[in-house]
């Protein structure tokens, strides 16, 4: 009897296993499968199996874009244009899989009272086998925020939400390349302005570090040479302007004063252009990459409007926020070096108070000059000598006094950066702090 209830309970326990690997197989297939009472998809095609566009309105020119050899987008139609990548992805992204909020009709015997028969938009899918879909868009639905769709050679019409329409409604205008200059920032290897009656050029060194090559070889502010890049790439033409308001926009660039030449040069070639300023301090612009005369905001115009000083490394200093492991400082006719060991700054084999240290570095860090000249420099009163990035950079400086201010040189620079005299004050007044390492007091009582 044992035997028999055992069996009995093994062919329970084999027949519940079954069931549930079943149901588990079951729900595992309707993984990804829409629910039953979802509404159907008006079209469904994989993204990267689109291979061109054709977007029209009714009684409109068609705007065309299709993927050439090298994967990317360009229009055709109504006359072939730089596109904006990002703008026409969103487009074939929203093509790809098209929900429906409702079907209205299963077989539609009378699409015109849809807005149908004559829709107010045609967009024409071309897959790359040569398939072609096209998706139909009519009247508004009359509650407000649906639109009637159909695909055609379907009998089927729906209703999908007013922003996918809005997704898809898009002219040459809003898929063309709006930038003025369309070089590859990665990729740029050169930058040239023509402001300010000085003729400038931008390069990199073998740091990869942004320096003024021309006029000559000068230290570069590379944050204000990345802020003047920027604001090159970011330009974009305005192309809501009117025909009437373009021609307003060229006449205006003719007769204006020009301010700035910017040419830019990456793997592609240079890309050059053109900024002027009207009486009224308006900024017009002309690029080689683009067609036309555009209007440009004053940020980029006054972005250009600057001179090779305003292009200059300030900093006495490059070691930045690097820690020096040897400080040099003469004054008064003395030498004295700080060497780092471990966690110590050491004076020969005396310990030096850190702290006192660290606020020379930092004194030594913030020099900045208020002016640069060409000569000027006489007897040093001060000199510093900071290595950093463990050795492998070494900087000198020599300080002289000039009147109530104090210039300085950079070893093998020819250039001379006049100083603040309150802020040598207060470098003079940090060198002089430094001080021996102090063991704390024992506070406790005898």
């Amino acid at each position: 009897m044992r035997i028999r209830g055992l069996l009995i309970a093994v062919v329970v326990l084999a027949a519940l296993g079954g069931t549930l690997w079943w149901s588990n197989k079951a729900e595992k297939a309707k993984e990804g499968q829409p629910a039953k009472d979802a509404p159907p998809k008006v079209v469904q095609i994989p993204e990267d199996q689109i291979r061109q566009i054709e977007i029209a309105r009714r009684g409109g020119e068609p705007t065309v874009v299709r993927k050439n050899d090298s994967n990317r987008w360009e229009m055709t139609a109504p006359k072939p244009l730089s596109v904006d990548q990002e703008a026409v992805n969103s487009v074939a992204s929203a093509l790809s899989s098209l929900n429906s909020d409702r079907l209205i009709e299963e077989k539609a015997a009378d699409v015109a009272q849809y807005g149908l028969s004559a829709p107010a938009l045609t967009v024409t899918v071309t897959r790359k086998d040569g398939k072609t879909e096209k998706l139909l868009f009519g009247d508004d639905t009359p509650t407000g925020g649906g639109i009637f769709a159909k695909l055609a050679g379907d009998p089927r019409v729906f209703t999908v939400a007013s922003f996918n329409k809005s997704s898809l409604d898009k002219t040459s205008q809003d898929l063309r390349d709006k930038r003025l200059l369309t070089f590859d920032s990665d990729k740029l290897a050169r930058v040239e302005l023509s402001a300010k009656g000085q003729d400038l050029e931008f390069g990199k060194n073998n740091q990869n570090e942004w320096q003024i090559v021309k006029p000559r070889p000068m230290r570069a502010d590379s944050f204000q040479i990345e802020e003047l890049i920027r604001k090159l790439k970011d330009a974009k033409m305005d192309t809501s302007l009117s025909e009437e308001d373009a021609k307003k926009a060229a006449g205006a660039f003719w007769g204006a004063k020009p301010v700035a030449t910017a040419r830019a040069t990456d793997a592609g070639g240079t890309q050059q252009m053109e900024v002027r300023k009207d009486k009224d301090n308006n900024y017009y612009a002309r690029s080689s990459a683009v067609e036309g005369t555009h209007k440009i905001a004053s940020d980029l115009g006054d972005a250009l409007d600057k001179g090779a000083d305003e292009f200059r490394n300030k900093k006495l200093f490059d070691f930045g926020f690097s820690d020096p492991n040897r400080v040099e400082i003469t004054r008064g006719g003395k030498t004295v070096v700080y060497q780092k060991s471990g966690d110590k700054w050491m004076a020969g084999s005396r310990q030096m108070d850190s702290a006192s240290v660290q606020a020379l570095i930092d004194k030594l860090r913030d020099l900045s000059s208020v002016k640069f000249l060409e000569k000027g420099l006489t007897t040093p009163v001060f000199a510093a000598t900071v290595a950093s990035n463990e050795g492998k950079r070494t900087e000198k400086i020599a300080i002289s006094k000039s009147g109530a201010n104090y210039l300085a040189v950079r070893e093998n620079e020819a250039s001379v950066y006049e100083l603040d005299g309150s802020v040598f004050a207060e470098l003079e007044k940090a060198a002089g702090e430094v001080k021996d390492f102090q063991p704390p007091k024992n506070d406790k009582k005898k």
